[in-house]
């Protein structure tokens, strides 16, 4: 009797702390790591929050459910379906006004994305214009930062995508990049239908190395003094 009670017990222990976790993503405005759940959870391993993370993903993933649980940047963040992105665009829109950037912003946030880590006389040789004003609404916007200084003459700073640009468009990490037409269509959903498809000639050039060529193809960089 004793044993089927602890039996019986042991499932609604833990539909109760998926019940904690589900609660905890909600509220969190960053995605959240299983540390971090599981050291608020007294007596829940990081192996059985990651479980219970599992089937909170498989529940939200059936049809009728507007949102669904997405591992991006290392966590776990709640997300509108895609199917509702539209709908709830709309929405928003008619509360507040929409966060918009410039072209130019998208575009030199597309060449920052595409080839990383580059300096701002890079940037400015794939687009032909100067873009200091852009790159400091991109810093201030938490999109970009600095990534160290370039090992050439004047040691120019280096720049790089951030954590917030992984959750702004939704990414695990920079292998999850996807084509510029579809990199496009994030921007648009992101920030709004004032956003017209990137110019060919920065977005082409912006590709042509192919998603975030990584750092140790690119010249050795230190770190700023």
């Amino acid at each position: 009797m004793e044993e089927t009670m602890q039996e019986s017990s042991e499932p609604l222990q833990q539909a109760s702390y998926q019940a904690a976790i589900e609660a905890i993503v909600y509220v969190a405005d960053e995605p959240v790591t299983p540390e971090q759940i599981a050291a608020v959870l007294d007596g829940v391993s990081r192996d059985a929050v990651v479980r219970a993370l599992r089937l909170l993903q498989q529940e939200y993933s059936q049809d009728g459910r507007g949102i669904e649980i997405r591992e991006v940047a290392g966590g776990y963040k709640m997300f509108t379906k895609p199917e509702h992105h539209d709908l709830v665009r709309r929405f928003v829109k008619s509360l507040t006004p929409p966060l918009k950037l410039s072209m130019a912003a998208l575009e030199t946030l597309a060449t920052i994305a595409y080839r990383q880590p580059i300096t701002v006389p890079e940037i400015q040789a794939i687009r032909g214009v100067q873009g200091a004003g852009v790159l400091k609404t991109l810093l201030e916007r938490k999109l970009i930062t600095t990534a160290g200084r370039k090992s050439v003459l004047g040691r120019p700073i280096l720049y790089k995508t951030t954590r917030e640009f992984l959750v702004q468009f939704g990414l695990s990490g920079l292998q999850d990049l996807p084509s510029m037409e579809e990199f496009e269509e994030l921007l648009k959903a992101s920030f709004g239908d004032a956003v017209r498809p990137a110019e060919p000639g920065a977005a082409e050039s912006a590709a042509a190395s192919g998603p975030a060529a990584d750092s140790s193809s690119l010249p050795s960089s230190e770190s700023d003094g």
